[in-house]
């Protein structure tokens, strides 16, 4: 077993704080040789970097597309948000397996980014798409009947549209199964989260988006499914961690011994589904069809979302204003379908969406409080 060199973007986050725990288990396997955060967490970062001593660091995006571009094993990119497009275009370019965590680099690059990815260079290091690509292994492209990516519900399954009206953000961040970041938290708790999961699917595997089905399942346990044309279904499961997808990223095709505890059957334990409530979680709904408008329509989607999800945490913005702001700005949106997809391209829709959610919830705040 040869060491990996890996380079960890967003280092101080939930996804790189994981993989840093998986490196200290594992000194043999694989070396830090590059660490880059955003900056809201000096302190701990300058800890990370004096423990592992990478031969880059840096704070900022400038210094993930440097380090996503240098010559390693693999980059794992856990930045959230837009801002990691470039990195991930830079680790594509070097010819680097990219481990990505990153689903929105991805989603509003579109075929900016799978047309840079030779076959197998980008591994899923979210647990539904990991998931989907352990079951993909049991079968061919042909015999692949759909997809079942598993929804946690959130804090808030059950709850009619009307119930949902005066959630608070306290209240959105108490998920009931995953520890992660406030952002992703709250996509969780809108199901956006799983909305970019769909468009995501569709880019990574091929898959129509007729094809990609989303069911609730609040424990966690079955992290996504593949379904075949003969009837059978493969799933993968686990109890709710990040640290085997995290571990395949890192060392795909190949497992990491004890990389996370196993589900114990030596216990009873039960596996609910249900339906998607579409009336009360319209958001699936909205990002397949903002993956199907194609184009720069799912950036519009995910940057108009960044800006609800900040303003709700600070009060701006009701919960359910999250999505219907999405659709507005959505709704709003002109695709031009025969426009050439390009890094500029991309963060110009990014940046018009982000003003428009913007103008729309200043408008909302004046109308309310004119009323």
């Amino acid at each position: 077993m040869t060491s990996r060199d890996i380079v960890i973007l967003g280092s101080t986050g939930s996804i790189g704080t994981q993989a840093l725990d998986l490196v200290r288990a594992n000194p043999d396997r694989f070396r830090v040789v590059g660490l880059t955060a955003g900056g809201s967490n000096p302190e701990l970062f300058e800890a990370q970097v004096a423990e592992f001593s990478p031969v880059f660091s840096g704070l900022g995006e400038e210094a993930s597309v440097k380090a996503a571009s240098m010559g390693c094993d693999v980059v794992l990119n856990g930045i959230t948000g837009a801002v990691g497009l470039r990195p991930t275009l830079a680790a594509l370019d070097a010819g680097t397996t990219l481990a990505l965590a990153n689903k929105e680099s991805l989603i509003i690059g579109g075929s900016l980014v799978t047309d840079r990815a030779a076959p197998g260079q980008i591994v899923p290091v979210d647990s539904e798409h990991s998931a989907v690509a352990q079951c993909l292994r049991g079968g061919t492209p042909d015999e692949v009947r759909r997809l079942v990516l598993t929804a946690s519900g959130g804090p808030f399954r059950g709850r009619t549209r009307v119930e949902l009206d005066g959630v608070t953000p306290e209240q959105a961040l108490n998920h009931p199964t995953w520890s992660m970041g406030p952002v992703i938290t709250v996509n969780s708790a809108t199901l956006v989260n799983k909305g970019l999961e769909v468009i995501e699917a569709h880019l990574l595997f091929g898959i129509d988006f007729d094809r990609i089905e989303v069911v609730v399942h609040p424990t966690s346990v079955v992290h996504s499914m593949v379904e075949f044309v003969d009837g059978s279904t493969l799933l993968q499961a686990s109890p709710p961690t990040m640290m085997i997808p995290i571990a395949l990223g890192l060392d795909w095709p190949d497992r990491v011994a004890d990389a996370a505890p196993p589900v114990d059957w030596s216990r009873p334990e039960t596996w609910q589904f249900f339906p998607l409530d579409d009336d009360a979680f319209p958001a699936v709904g909205l990002a397949r069809r903002a993956g199907q408008a194609g184009g720069t329509a799912p950036a519009v989607y995910n940057a108009a979302n960044e800006v609800c999800v900040e303003a709700f945490l600070s009060g701006q913005l009701a919960f359910n204003g999250i999505v219907d702001t999405v659709a507005g700005v959505l709704a709003a949106y002109d695709v031009d379908l025969g426009q050439e997809m390009t890094v500029e391209t991309v963060l110009a829709a990014d940046a018009w969406a982000r003003q428009a959610a913007a103008d729309a919830i200043t408008a909302a705040g004046e109308g309310s409080h004119r009323a």
